[in-house]
């Protein structure tokens, strides 16, 4: 069995940005969505003050409260752990986007939205129209770039390893804060990180068993 995951690595994350637009340009979100966030914040008192930089993005948990809330079997978790969603069956209820502990979904309301309101669409727009269309009313998010490892397995490439069938925030990331593979295989890197550098989930508490790691 195969089940895909991440390590973020805070102490080489430089909040760059990078993941948050090559996620949006990989999958032409619109405007205001972002599937990948990057939340920098400060804590103590000057002179001594600390920048805190979390990358977050959907988990894919194992136990996945998104899936267990969809009314309509619209999310669900592949054999590889990636939660997915079926636009067919999304009817908008918007069940998951309150479920998700994680705050890691967004309803997607407004199809016609341009970048530059009043002078049509860019050229990327309507690329995007044509190749990655959004339904209207439906919930999206994350998902692990799944047309990119797929079509790379096809291909005969390894995720993780190849940049082809690796998530595009993986490779965009200018440090290489990011490292993605196959989590039940003991060789591969993601799970030699995260014996060595003790990963930890965001937030196990609340019992999801997140797919995304975090180091440093």
């Amino acid at each position: 069995m195969t089940n895909w995951g991440m390590i973020i690595d805070l102490q080489k994350c430089i909040g760059c940005y990078s993941c948050m637009i090559s996620c949006k340009q990989e999958h032409f979100l619109p405007p205001g969505v972002f599937w990948n966030r990057v939340i920098i914040g400060e804590d103590g008192k000057y002179p001594a003050v600390n920048k805190q930089i979390y990358p977050v993005l959907c988990n894919h948990c194992v136990e996945a409260a998104c899936v267990k809330a969809c009314p309509t079997r619209a999310t669900t978790r592949r054999d590889d752990g990636i939660v997915i969603i079926d636009y067919d069956k999304c009817v908008g209820c918007r069940y998951c986007l309150i479920a998700c502990p994680f705050q890691q979904r967004t309803f997607y309301t407004d199809g016609e939205k341009e970048y530059f309101p009043g002078q049509g669409l860019t050229e990327y727009e309507e690329i995007g129209r044509r190749l990655y269309p959004l339904e209207t009313g439906t919930v999206m998010k994350c998902n692990f770039c799944s047309e990119r490892i797929d079509a790379g397995i096809e291909k005969g490439l390894k995720p993780g390893t190849d940049r082809e069938a690796t998530p595009a925030c993986v490779i965009a990331c200018p440090t290489e804060a990011r490292v993605f593979g196959d989590l039940d295989d003991p060789n591969s890197e993601v799970s030699r990180k995260l014996r060595e550098e003790k990963g930890v989930q965001l937030h196990p508490e609340y019992g999801t068993e997140p797919s995304v790691y975090y180091v440093g």
